[in-house]
């Protein structure tokens, strides 16, 4: 079972094309305001990075957006000068190595923080995190479900 299967669904949308990213993103970004801490769950090749790198179209950050596959963490600025954190847990191989870069520092900071492969991070996220799973269908459309929890 999928930690999402326990949490309430609170909106479901659908991705049509890559290209239709940044509206979908700014709708989760403006119909979510105080999220600050966002969890993208999905298969390889589901469209985390395409979503992550929208929000941070919607929110002006100047700099490309890549997943930070090595690093574990990518640090940008949106237009306001806020800092904004794009994490990658793929490579993670216990939830200790969390504590090595600061997380619980980064995801209570108050600053975005968008976290591909969230599994590991699960215990150590705050209350009010948004889920974002992305799911693909068979026509290459991409389901996303949102759901709230820690």
């Amino acid at each position: 079972m999928h930690n999402s299967d326990l949490r309430p669904v609170i909106a479901t949308l659908t991705l049509r094309k890559p290209a239709e990213a940044p509206e979908i993103a700014q709708l989760i970004l403006l119909s979510y305001p105080e999220a600050r801490v966002l969890a993208f769950h999905g298969d390889l090749g589901a469209g985390k990075t395409t979503l992550i790198k929208a929000m941070g179209q919607v929110l002006g950050v100047a700099d490309a957006m890549s997943s930070p596959s090595f690093a574990l963490v990518n640090e940008y600025r949106a237009a306001n000068g806020e800092p904004v954190y794009h994490f990658d847990l793929y490579r993670l191989k216990a939830a200790e190595e969390l504590d090595a870069i600061g997380f619980t520092e980064y995801v209570d900071s108050g600053h975005y923080c968008f976290i591909e492969w969230p599994e590991l991070a699960a215990d150590l996220l705050p209350p009010g995190t948004l889920h974002v799973t992305l799911m693909e269908s068979a026509n290459g459309a991409r389901t996303v479900t949102l759901t709230e929890g820690a």
